[in-house]
């Protein structure tokens, strides 16, 4: 009889303890989500290491612990959870967007020869991610910038980049000019790029499509013509998300209202938007610049701290602080 018992009780258990686990595992998973939105990486990654030990095949924790890595300029250890996310989930097209960014990051600071192998990658992760989903507007963005940056050599492509811009036409109209606006500022038209960048705000009126024009602008100089699109960016972003970030980027890009510069990473910091596409501690250290060159050094320094208690292994926030 005990023979015979024993191992319907230890099944029984077994699949109540799997059953209970599930939803602890994506409660953790949801967490961790949470705490790297918020910046707070060293917590998320805490708890994405736990999960991991428990469940080594869950593609989700190791591509939020790729994400958690690539964004503190982590390149080699994103990488590796990356591919480990694609390796136990190759059909996700987000595990393939995120693995073709941490390639990109560490070919951005490559060596020649090993940048052309890697950019490679990037373009192959990317296509892979429009093939899964091809409704993935991120990874249509992300694969058309590369066709228009790469050299042929590589697979890029301004002939490439227009077709896809043509693909993302019918559903995702601002997309679709923001990438003709990219091309023919790569082919050095600069007006036919404007009336583009122009086209993509009055699709939407997004504070993206206004960061781009501002941002087309400063390259190309026309300062007062990039605060107006900035300004306009700022009005249309009610929910302080990472726009704010990027405007206070290119007003300090552009040696313009510093000010207004600090005023926007400190509303994004006490947002409730934040995500990792402007991690916090990364704002932090911004600021910390911003206040540096006005020569608040107590005020930066307060900044870097606070960048070092969300990611106490972000080298820029730790080579900041011993320098102040």
């Amino acid at each position: 009889m005990l023979i015979t018992t024993h191992p319907v009780r230890v099944s029984l258990t077994f699949l109540l303890l799997a059953l209970f686990s599930v939803p602890s595992l994506l409660a953790d998973t949801t967490q961790a989500n949470a705490l790297l939105q918020q910046g707070r990486v060293d917590e998320a990654a805490a708890t994405l290491h736990n999960l991991i030990s428990a469940q080594p095949g869950d593609a989700l924790a190791h591509q939020l612990l790729c994400r958690v890595y690539y964004a503190q300029d982590m390149a080699d250890k994103a990488i590796r959870e990356c591919e480990l996310a694609v390796s136990n989930a190759p059909d996700s097209s987000d595990n393939q967007i995120w693995l073709g960014r941490a390639y990109g990051f560490k070919a951005s600071h490559a060596n020649p020869l090993s940048a052309l192998n890697l950019a490679i990658k990037v373009r192959l992760a990317f296509e892979r991610a429009v093939q899964l989903d091809p409704e993935n507007i991120q990874a249509m963005s992300d694969l058309g910038q590369f066709y228009v940056e790469a050299p042929s050599l590589i697979g890029g492509g301004l002939d490439k980049a227009q077709a896809l811009a043509a693909r993302m036409q019918p559903h995702f109209p601002a997309q679709s000019h923001r990438l003709l606006a990219l091309i023919a500022e790569k082919r050095k038209d600069n007006a036919a790029a404007e009336a583009e960048f122009a086209v993509a705000v009055a699709a939407g009126r997004t504070p993206e499509a206004y960061i781009d024009l501002g941002h087309f602008y400063q390259r190309h100089n026309q300062l007062d013509k990039m605060s107006e699109a900035l300004q306009s960016a700022i009005a249309a972003d009610r929910r302080k998300d990472p726009a704010l970030v990027d405007a206070a980027s290119i007003f300090t890009d552009a040696h313009r209202s510093p000010e207004l510069a600090e005023a926007l990473l400190r509303s994004y910091l006490a947002s409730t938007a934040k995500t990792d596409d402007a991690p916090a501690f990364k704002v932090h250290v911004q600021l910390g610049e911003l206040l540096a060159h006005r020569g608040d050094s107590a005020g930066a320094n307060r900044e870097y701290a606070a960048a070092l208690t969300l990611a106490s292994n972000y080298v820029p926030a730790r080579k900041a602080m011993q320098g102040s």
